[in-house]
């Protein structure tokens, strides 16, 4: 397959992908969504359900690129971030490297810090009336 005729096919299974989710007819009482029309190379009929929200498979881009047997199908779809990929990397790796350095800053200088105030009001808090003053004071 050349590589013109493999960017013009990538290009319109793309363009179609999002015109079926986007036209879509979501039907609210059975939670489901459902093609509004036929999209031949997308191997979707009119009133197939696309989504739902149990029991249901929904579709995969790379699967369809598959069964049109386009080469090197991973370039052109971003891996989940359930399996891996940047996404799932940076919150694992360095995400976490970040909050450990950060818990440990906070903690040495709370510790730095230990001295208590005085309380206002022997600790009752700055407005602490009682249903009595502000009933006596309304009159």
């Amino acid at each position: 397959m050349e590589a013109t005729t493999r960017e013009e096919i990538i290009n319109e299974l793309k363009a179609q992908y999002k015109t079926l989710w986007r036209e879509r007819i979501d039907d609210k009482v059975r939670a489901e969504g459902i093609a509004n029309k036929d999209y031949f190379m997308l191997f979707v009929e009119k009133g197939t359900v696309i989504f739902a929200t149990r029991d249901f498979k929904p579709l995969n881009f790379k699967e369809i690129l598959d069964q049109h047997k386009v080469v090197d199908a991973e370039r052109v779809v971003l891996p989940s971030p359930h399996v891996g990929g940047w996404g799932k990397f940076v919150r694992t790796e360095i995400a976490s490297q970040k909050r450990n350095g950060r818990v440990r800053q906070t903690r040495q200088y709370l510790d730095d810090k230990k001295q208590r105030q005085y309380l206002k009001k022997g600790g009752r808090g700055w407005l602490h009336f009682t249903a009595g003053l502000l009933e006596r004071r309304r009159r």
